[in-house]
């Protein structure tokens, strides 16, 4: 083994025994809880040489060293294996998931599922419209002068409108707007709607144009208000809890950038353009002071392969980075299977 080699094993060592005991990392203990075949002397050097590249360091007067930002990306960057979900944890997640009535509840589901496992911050960046491909226009009759106008999203979205009409409506008229706009919208992104709606008019007679256009009107509107990003967080209380967060004299600041919904939008979207699975920015890589002792790990998340938006947990840079991985991993999945049923 090579001494590089070795150092990162002494690395993930004492990263491991970080997390798990809260308390900086002597030579002593390594040699005592870990089969690393090299003798005291050498984790010595290890550790010294770690140090010195800025992988540990040693806070105040301890003995130990705790790791650094820099330690924690070496030690994800390096990780060889993600820790499994148990089977009873797998089901546990399929049924509470797919048991969701509709897309806000499986969000809403998605969201507190991920902060139970992790016992951290979780956040689900809500799928927009803008994002999303048309399922389905439906267009129902509201007594004689009002139509409602359901747009369904590949998501399962469902946004309903209603427009007040000049006189009652035939059901040919209804049928063919329904059949002749559900031809051009099914399955196109919302963003190439606008385009393609703009010529069905000229498919109908002069006298029912305008009111096919003010359907389009309708449908357009309704893209440009809903089409605001926004997240959904849960597990904040976790952050007070005194078994698994490290705020105790930084909660404020962290929980004000949470509360910062641009904040959380602009990390998700960086972390999106990242060329790995799993993303994950620790400490200072989240370039914002009050989340300098935070890291974030996102996935995305979406149907038939396409990634919608991002699904992450957010805890302080000592974190189970295998374990929340597998859970952020395991729960887009699900989530990403039931938007594609």
């Amino acid at each position: 083994m090579s001494s590089e080699d070795r150092r990162l094993d002494v690395l993930r060592a004492i990263v491991e025994d970080y997390v798990l005991t809260r308390e900086p990392v002597g030579s002593r203990v390594l040699v005592e809880r870990h089969g690393l075949g090299v003798s005291p002397a050498t984790i010595r050097n290890d550790m010294a040489a770690l140090e010195e590249g800025g992988y540990i360091a040693q806070p105040h007067t301890s003995a130990g060293r705790v790791p650094t930002d820099k330690g924690y990306r070496l030690f994800v960057d390096r990780l060889s294996a993600v820790k499994a979900l148990s089977t009873p944890e797998k089901r546990a997640i399929s049924d509470f998931l797919e048991n969701a009535v509709d897309l806000d509840d499986v969000v809403d589901r998605s969201v507190r599922l991920l902060a139970q496992l992790t016992q951290q911050v979780a956040v689900v960046q809500y799928p927009s419209l803008r994002q999303s491909a048309m399922r389905h226009l439906e267009l129902v009759p509201v007594g004689e002068r009002r139509l409602l106008v359901v747009i369904i999203t590949d998501t399962g979205r469902v946004e309903q409108r209603t427009l007040d009409l000049a006189g009652p409506l035939s059901e040919d008229l209804i049928a063919q707007m329904r059949t002749r706009l559900n031809a051009v919208a099914t399955g196109r992104r919302l963003a190439q709607l606008v385009g393609a709606l703009a010529a069905v008019p000229a498919a109908f007679c002069p006298a029912d144009r305008p009111l096919v256009q003010a359907v389009i009107d309708i449908i357009e509107e309704t893209l440009a208000q809903e089409s605001e990003e926004r997240v959904v967080l849960a597990g904040t209380a976790n952050l007070a809890r005194g078994g698994g967060m490290d705020f105790t004299h930084t909660l404020s600041p962290v929980l004000e950038a949470l509360e910062e919904q641009v904040v959380l939008m602009r990390l998700l979207t960086e972390m999106a353009e990242d060329s790995v699975a799993v993303s994950v920015r620790i400490g200072h890589e989240t370039h914002h002071e009050g989340l300098l002792e935070t890291s974030f790990v996102t996935t995305g998340y979406g149907a038939d392969g396409d990634s919608l938006a991002r699904i992450g947990s957010i805890g302080p840079t000592r974190m189970d980075y295998p374990g929340t991985i597998a859970a952020v991993r395991a729960v887009a999945r699900y989530l990403s299977r039931i938007l594609a049923a």
